[in-house]
Parts: C-alpha cells; sequence; structure tokens
C-alpha cells in the first residue's frame, strides 16, 4: 500500500481539517506529523489555543489518518526527521501551505509533492484556524472614498476615506469587502480580542504588521483597513499622497451613530472571487479622484447633518466617482436592485453598503463603541 504524509499545527480543529485530511488518506496509508507547541510559537507568533497532546489526540482520532505524532523538530520544515524516515510516496498540502522548501525537500527524496485546493465539505463554509480565531473580533465597513488611501489617487486630488468599525453580529463573508485579510492579521497578533491599547496606535502596528514594517509588499493594503478596524466610531481619514493619513477625524457621539445604525445597512452579494483584480482596467485620473473625493465630502456632511436623503445621494455619487476610477469593481453578472448603494470595500463582490435597511435580504449594523 502506498504511503501519504502532510503535517501542520492543526490548532482549533475544524471541518476544514477533517475535509484536508479525508481527502489526503485517499492516496495512502496517512501519516501526520503534529507541530509543537514550539513550533507554532514560532511559526505564528502566539501559543496554540489548544497544546500539543491535546491536538494530537484529535488528529489521530480522525478516520483515515494512520498515525499520528509529534514532529521532532522546530520550525518550517518541523517533520524534516520523519519524513526521511518514511519516505512516503506522497507528501500532501493545500494551497497555502505550499512552500519552496517543502517541495525542494521532497525532490530530494523522490516523494511526489501535491498541493490540494482548500476545500470545505459540501454544504459546509469554508473554515480556517485564523478565521475562528478572528470570530469575535470587528469588522470594517468603507462608507465613502475608498481608495483615496492609495497614494496613486490621493497624489491626484486630496479627500477623506470614512470608515466605521462595526461588531460582528452576523456571519460576514470572509471575502466581503470588509477589511478580512487585515482582520486575520489582528487575530494572528492578539488572538480574538483587541488588546487594550491607544486604538491609532493599534491601528499603526496592524498596519506595518500587515505589509511589512518597510511596507515591502507590492500592493500596499490600505490604512483605511486598519482604522476602520482598530478605532471605534466613524472616523474620517485624509489622504494627500502618503499611504497614513494626515488627519484622523472621530465621531463618537451616541445620537450620530444611533442615527447612522438605522439608516445604512450591508446587502450580501457574491464572495469576491480568488485572483480578482480590481485595478484592472483602472483610470486613475485628476478628474475622477476629484469626483470621489467630493463623493466622500459629501457623505460627512450627510452624517453631521443626520441628512437622509443626502445620505443615499452621496452613496450612489461614491459608486459612480468609483465606476469611473475603477471599473473592474462591478463585475458585468452584478445585479443589484437598490435605490441607493455602493460597494464597501475593493468591490468585485462582497457587500454593498445600502439605505434600504428594510430589504429582506439586509444586514442590520451594529458600530462599535
Amino acid at each position: 500500500m502506498k504511503t501519504a504524509f502532510v503535517s501542520g499545527c492543526f490548532d482549533l480543529l475544524h471541518s476544514g481539517h477533517v475535509a484536508f485530511l479525508r481527502t489526503a488518506a485517499q492516496y495512502g496509508a496517512l501519516h501526520v506529523g503534529v507541530a509543537s507547541d514550539a513550533t507554532v510559537l514560532q511559526l505564528k507568533g502566539h501559543p496554540p489555543a489548544n497544546p500539543q497532546q491535546e491536538r494530537l489526540y484529535m488528529v489521530q482520532n480522525i478516520a483515515g489518518v494512520e498515525r499520528a505524532f509529534i514532529s521532532s523538530a522546530v520550525g518550517m520544515l518541523d517533520f524534516a526527521p520523519e519524513l526521511r524516515e518514511l519516505k512516503p510516496d506522497f507528501f500532501i498540502v493545500n494551497h497555502d501551505g505550499h512552500t519552496a522548501e517543502k517541495a525542494a525537500l521532497c525532490a530530494e527524496l523522490g516523494t511526489e509533492y501535491i498541493v490540494l485546493p482548500r476545500l470545505p465539505e459540501p454544504g459546509l463554509p469554508s473554515r480556517s484556524s485564523t478565521q475562528l480565531r478572528a470570530q469575535h473580533l470587528p469588522w470594517r465597513v468603507e462608507l465613502a472614498g475608498a481608495w483615496l488611501d492609495q497614494p496613486f489617487v490621493s497624489s491626484l486630488h486630496a479627500g477623506g476615506v470614512i470608515c466605521f468599525s462595526v461588531e460582528p453580529t452576523h456571519d460576514f463573508m470572509p471575502r466581503g469587502g470588509m477589511a478580512g485579510s487585515t482582520r486575520n492579521r489582528l487575530a494572528e497578533l492578539f488572538g480574538g480580542t483587541l488588546p487594550n491599547m491607544p486604538p491609532e496606535q493599534l491601528a499603526r502596528l496592524t498596519f506595518r504588521y500587515e505589509n511589512g514594517v518597510d511596507l515591502v509588499r507590492r500592493d500596499i493594503s490600505g490604512a483605511q483597513d486598519a482604522i476602520g478596524l482598530c478605532v471605534p466610531g466613524v472616523t474620517r481619514q485624509h489622504y494627500n499622497g502618503a499611504y497614513w493619513p494626515s488627519e484622523i477625524e472621530q465621531i463618537t457621539d451616541e445620537d450620530t451613530l444611533a442615527w447612522l445604525e438605522q439608516h445604512i445597512a450591508l446587502y450580501p452579494t457574491f464572495e469576491r472571487p480568488q485572483g480578482y483584480d480590481p485595478k484592472a482596467g483602472m483610470q486613475p485620473t485628476r478628474q475622477n479622484a476629484a469626483a470621489l473625493a467630493r463623493a466622500s465630502e459629501m457623505t460627512w456632511r450627510a452624517i453631521l447633518a443626520k441628512d437622509d436623503a443626502l445620505l443615499a445621494e452621496s452613496l450612489n455619487a461614491n459608486r459612480l466617482a468609483q465606476q469611473a476610477l475603477l471599473p473592474a469593481m462591478f463585475p458585468p453578472n452584478l445585479q443589484v436592485n437598490l435605490p441607493a448603494w455602493k460597494f464597501t470595500g475593493a468591490g468585485g463582490g462582497g457587500n454593498v453598503v445600502t439605505t434600504d435597511t428594510q430589504h429582506p435580504n439586509a444586514l442590520s449594523i451594529k458600530i462599535r463603541r
């Protein structure tokens, strides 16, 4: 019988782990290397939620697992000694566990290296340990001005991005335009609760962590994601050609927040596809950037005045300005029949913000105080 090998942390065991192990077991007698507590701490930057013996117990009792053990080494290739000893026919990873080092080690040993897509069991949601750890963290809703936090837009015309932090009152879709990837970075840093530190300082830390301390990523995740998650209430962030805003205004008075909650809802469309590029075919002109800045200013006036008609007008103005600037934000198969709406975040799918709070598919929001 052929042999198969997988390795992983298997912390916060969930249905995605079970689906992956069941698929891997179809390749042969399945051996599983479970990362030690020391390896989890080194790779993740935090200790596991469950200690190694408990994680081992759960894995070795999943149907299809022939043998499970704690990997003897520490680090990304902690399983290497056991892999060299076993020399399995197959080494199996999911797509986000693939590394060149793993592939090279398998090539050296003559083991076939297989990368599987992360697929949930039919009828079950996609799960990851990071998402489970993040389930109590807030989400970010961008209400106006998205893309002005990118220098390629705000260097053409300065303007504000308006966001607010919302409580996780619904099972929002992970790729829904609500700063899910930045939220996952927060979970990696702090687990399921925000630390007790000044919100703007926390936002700066999160922004630097996600993009590399020297902003080394090719596509920099905008600061509005981190600020919108970490700073409570409603914020207007002023951008003028830089990645970090020159000023952050904040609305925290209860009357305004309660009014906004009653006049804004989220309407889910479909999850943003993998590989989606909102900047395809973009039109970064001064005219388009200025139109977006004006629409954002209109939204801010509507909130301060608690003017529901102006708020609806401003959402549509934001949508039209974004469509002129980044037409790929609006896929051709999109069907939204709402009187006033715009995407939250980078578009391509996900949630739209609407003033139609009575729509049967609308999701109410609770702004974080």
